[in-house]
């Protein structure tokens, strides 16, 4: 478990070294011109005091931490800005506490009705507990990035590519968004937080088809905007001639039996639903000739 200590005040200590070091600097001056080597001792056991202190000082800056250990056992984290003097024997690892990116590269995962699906992401994380990030795992980074493209594969292989597989889908990676990302930050939370990381943000940076199947899934989906399209065109189509039926027969405009009601039906369905403009006739007989 992580603990935050708060050491003393380093620049106190940085002026008791440079002490030792102006006594160490006379001592070795009044042994020289007094040629007395028992003048020397108090100098050298000034300078190791002096290089013991600089052992001691460590710097933190923003946004950074210092793990501390003795002898292999934890003491604490240092997380506060500036210098501190610190037992000269204890390890001082750095990390970084800054937040960091990382491009998930393009993957190929099958989704969940075994389509190949090329899918990459971005993820944004930042370390929250520094000893299980020093302790816990053997390289946070490397821990980072693989359980970050198996989080990604686990969610592909959930979902389906979009509803023309599934149709009763209510979730998909190509129309999920918000919901999608979500999902995937929160199965990187539960794999990361083993190494005290936490994920700020992560999204679908890139996502489609397989090469091998792209071209069939474009083919079956413009038929399938084509079938929709031509659905919305046959119903306003039939609205209209419903319409015109019945304005004829309310303003009484031309009484029609059911063979010219047919006829007029099928002449104004394919002017309403043909893809080219129609050609008009000229009838320069009666209605019925």
């Amino acid at each position: 478990m992580e603990k935050v200590i708060k050491p003393t005040n380093g620049y106190t200590a940085l002026i008791l070294s440079v002490v030792f070091l102006l006594i160490t600097v006379y001592c070795f001056i009044q042994a020289g011109v007094s040629n007395n080597g028992v003048i020397v001792v108090p100098g050298i056991v000034s300078m190791l005091a002096a290089i013991l202190i600089w052992k001691g000082l460590i710097i933190v800056q923003p946004n950074t931490a210092r793990v501390l250990n003795l002898f292999g056992n934890y003491v604490g984290s240092v997380k506060d800005n500036g210098m501190f003097f610190v037992n000269p024997f204890y390890t001082a690892n750095k990390l970084t506490q800054r937040v960091q990116n990382l491009a998930i590269p393009t993957l190929k995962v099958n989704d969940k009705m075994g389509n190949p699906v090329e899918i990459a992401g971005v993820i944004v994380w930042q370390i929250q507990d520094t000893y299980k990030a020093a302790y816990d795992v053997a390289d946070y980074n490397a821990f980072v990035r693989m359980q970050s493209e198996a989080a990604l594969r686990t969610l592909t292989m959930n979902f389906a590519y979009d509803n023309i597989e599934d149709e009763n889908a209510a979730l998909t990676l190509r129309e999920g968004g918000t919901k999608i990302n979500e999902l995937l930050a929160t199965e990187l939370n539960e794999r990361l937080e083993s190494a005290g990381i936490i994920i700020k943000e992560a999204r679908i940076s890139h996502l489609a088809y397989a090469q091998e199947i792209a071209g069939a899934m474009l083919q079956r989906q413009q038929a399938s905007a084509i079938v929709a399209a031509r659905f919305k065109i046959v119903e306003g189509a039939v609205s209209m001639v419903e319409l015109a039926l019945d304005q004829l027969s309310k303003k009484d405009i031309v009484h029609l039996d059911d063979e010219r009601k047919a006829a007029m039906v099928s002449n104004l369905m394919v002017v309403l639903c043909g893809e080219r403009s129609a050609q008009p006739v000229l009838n320069t007989g009666t209605l019925y000739q």
